[in-house]
């Protein structure tokens, strides 16, 4: 697996709960303690997102890391 695919696959992710959460990506980068821009780059696998901040992104969705994965 290369690098823009765990992207991806984390991104994907990531959209998927916060819309099952039915949330908007701004509401979830307040939660999250991040910029509003940053969770679309992250959905767009446009962000190599930190360790940090994958914890503050599950915390917020209110799931495990490695759901996200």
């Amino acid at each position: 697996m290369n690098s823009e695919n765990i992207l991806e696959i984390f991104g994907h992710n990531v959209q998927k709960y916060r819309k099952k959460k039915g949330i908007s990506q701004e509401k979830l980068a307040e939660i999250a303690g991040v910029h509003r821009t940053y969770v679309g780059m992250i959905e767009r696998a446009e962000k190599n997102i930190t360790l940090r901040n994958m914890e503050k992104i599950a915390k917020a969705l209110d799931v495990k890391i490695k759901d996200l994965l």
